[in-house]
């Protein structure tokens, strides 16, 4: 089977504010890099993300012209270590790799990056391949994200907002002090779309420039005490601010009417599927005009509590569609119902069975 070769497509990266963009999402996602002025990218090589490595390596000399650093890692581990250069240096990078045996093989690297905190925005592009089509063991990110206080974007899969979470992945890493991951499936990948492109930026500092001027902060090293004061500050300081971001610029979204007796709460890169679901049983369009309201978490790991609360006050139930087991969204939900003392009832995997049986009775029903 041939290599695929972006060569020609790459031109399309030089593209500058105000022109549209046309192509597969894995070279939006690169095109997005470029214009939150990215200063090193890297990984390793894995479905369904291997399309991005050789994306870089295609563009290496508009990386270059930019003042980008690339670099094709020898492992997972040695990507995630180069994360380290944000830590004590404003330098926006971004790794690579296929999950989740690949997060696994980096887990070392990312629990140090993750419990002494970044000064630059830290990003990594997981290659998530769970479901019926994936070449290897059904397990997930979320775990992880959860296990080491990662924030988890899963963007809805359509170029204008994958790019923008792209974006917005180093602002909230920067301003949680805490390295992000975003999520990629197979269709997120290749899907084709459009966007309104903006101008590439020339990173503030180059890796080479930082190399020049060594700075350290011995306050990030993780050993103890330092590693237990990292975990008061995950809790006290980037926790809040990090929800505050979400919050504050909306990353999550809403689709159909404002009130409604049922809604649905699905993880972003599900959203398609979900809608064209809704679609076949008259329950929204093309475009997603739904006939009922749906929660969009385009950041699956932290959920904002406030708008939860918000989205299911004065329903009788609310569905949820995450992938995979256990059901870590609907626990969390469930407890942030809970504690807001609401009578709203959480469905997800419960619910599997009596879909197939009923299909979209299950919704027109109230579930």
């Amino acid at each position: 089977m041939a290599e695929r070769s972006f060569k020609s497509e790459v031109e399309l990266l030089r593209l500058g504010a105000g022109t549209t963009f046309h192509g597969e999402g894995i070279l939006a996602v690169t095109k997005g890099l470029l214009q939150a002025g990215v200063a090193y990218v890297g990984g390793y090589q894995g479905s369904p993300i291997s399309h991005l490595m050789d994306v870089f390596a295609d563009a290496n000399d508009l990386l270059r012209e930019l003042g980008v650093h690339f670099e094709a890692s020898a492992s997972e581990a040695s990507a995630a270590a180069m994360l380290a250069a944000s830590v004590n240096y404003p330098l926006r990078g971004a790794v690579a790799w296929k999950s989740v045996v690949g997060t696994n093989v980096a887990s070392d690297a990312l629990s140090n990056v993750a419990s002494g905190g970044v000064t630059g925005g830290a990003l990594i592009i997981i290659g998530e391949d769970y479901g019926e089509g994936s070449s290897i063991m059904q397990e997930r990110t979320h775990a992880f994200a959860m296990k080491s206080q990662i924030w988890l974007l899963d963007p809805r899969p359509n170029l204008a907002k994958m790019v923008d979470m792209v974006e917005k992945a180093f602002e909230l890493s920067e301003a949680s002090k805490t390295p992000v991951m975003l999520e990629l499936r197979v269709r997120a990948c290749h899907v084709t779309g459009r966007f309104t492109a903006k101008d590439n930026v020339r990173p503030p500092m180059t890796v080479a420039e930082a190399a020049r001027h060594p700075v350290r902060d011995t306050n990030r090293i993780v050993l103890p005490p330092a590693s237990f004061l990292h975990e008061v500050e995950k809790v006290e300081q980037r926790w809040p601010a990090a929800l505050d971001f979400i919050r504050d610029r909306r990353l999550n979204e809403r689709f159909g009417p404002d009130d409604g007796d049922i809604g649905i709460i699905v993880q972003g890169g599900l959203f398609n599927t979900a809608n064209r679901a809704l679609e076949l049983i008259g329950l929204s369009d093309m475009s997603g005009a739904a006939k009922l309201p749906i929660y969009c978490l385009n950041v699956a790991y932290p959920l904002v509590p406030e708008e939860v609360t918000e989205f299911c006050r004065g329903k009788r139930a609310v569905l949820v569609i995450e992938e995979g087991q256990p059901e870590f969204i609907e626990h969390e939900l469930n407890t942030l119902v809970r504690r807001a003392d609401l009578q709203t009832r959480i469905v997800g995997k419960d619910v599997l069975p009596r879909a197939g049986e009923y299909s979209g009775q299950v919704l027109k029903e109230g579930i």
